[in-house]
């Protein structure tokens, strides 16, 4: 079996710089209380049932995440009582 080209911290390093770079886009268009930690959230709750999927796959869908997905998210999230820093 082939060698996963990333180990472990290398993922977390990168998944955390993505993340930080979508929550600050979303600040710009005035989403100002999205943090990284919010985006990874949303983006990793489609895999609980499946596990976490390649790293392109995990960057195409942080990348690729909408603000109105996020915001449905959050609203769902913040019904179930699930925790949000805001």
């Amino acid at each position: 079996m082939d060698k996963e080209p990333f180990e472990n911290e290398e993922w977390v390093q990168a998944l955390n710089m993505i993340c930080e770079s979508k929550a600050e886009e979303m600040r710009l268009i005035g989403y100002e209380q999205v943090t990284a930690d919010d985006i990874w959230r949303c983006v990793s709750s489609k895999y609980e049932k499946t596990g976490i999927p390649p790293l392109h796959k995990l960057v195409n869908d942080v990348l690729s995440l909408k603000a109105t997905a996020l915001m449905n998210y959050m609203t769902i999230a913040a019904y179930k009582g699930s925790p949000f820093q805001y």
